[in-house]
């Protein structure tokens, strides 16, 4: 416990360790789009920003299951949302 600094002895034969719940986006701040906790913002049911050509995924978006399958999955959309978009650019 991190405020009372007592231990507990849990018996587990297994953990899945998660290391943080904040995602890492102060790097697109002014920039993208985020709710209040940091999460991009991305629009409908795709993984389009507010900026064009920009697309997120896995746990940067992700605020409910933040699990690796999902990211998987959404980094999937995000390629396909990517080359959609590329199509329609002109050159």
């Amino acid at each position: 416990n991190n405020q009372t600094k007592e231990t507990t002895d849990i018996p587990v034969t297994g953990v899945f360790i998660a290391i943080g719940h904040k995602p890492n986006s102060d790097l697109f701040k002014g920039v993208l789009d985020m709710d209040e906790t940091g999460y991009l913002i991305t629009k409908g049911k795709s993984t389009k920003t507010n900026l064009p050509g920009v697309f997120a995924a896995g746990d940067i978006q992700d605020k409910e299951y933040r699990q690796a399958v999902t990211a998987a999955g959404t980094g999937c959309m995000a390629a396909i949302d990517a080359e959609r978009w590329l199509a329609e650019q002109t050159v």
